[in-house]
């Protein structure tokens, strides 16, 4: 098994941490989040990431509002709610934290 198999489960939970990130940026639809992940080690597909989406909607962590588009039906345009921008500042201080135990560790 080479690395990036061995961090396939860790990449795969961070996508929640990630994907709020994307979105704190500004206001974006599905086809935007992909392509922003598809240049990463976090891309993905829509089959994983409508259902992320959903459940961080049921979660209050992400809210949508229907724009219309010039090149076709209105779209669902994503961006974080209050909760949303606060559990992402809670993620990014775990964050940290987990790198500097890990580089302690190493020491």
């Amino acid at each position: 098994m080479n690395t990036r198999e061995k961090f396939l489960p860790i990449r795969k939970g961070l996508l929640e941490f990630v994907l709020l990130n994307v979105v704190a940026g500004e206001k974006l639809y599905v086809a935007e989040m992909l392509k922003r992940l598809a240049v990463t080690d976090f891309a993905t597909q829509e089959g994983t990431l409508y259902p992320l989406l959903s459940r961080m909607r049921r979660e209050e962590l992400v809210d949508y509002e229907w724009q219309e588009s010039e090149s076709g039906p209105p779209r669902k345009y994503y961006k974080l709610t209050a909760t949303g921008q606060r559990t992402l500042q809670e993620l990014r201080d775990y964050w940290q934290q987990i790198n500097s135990t890990i580089t302690e560790l190493g020491r």
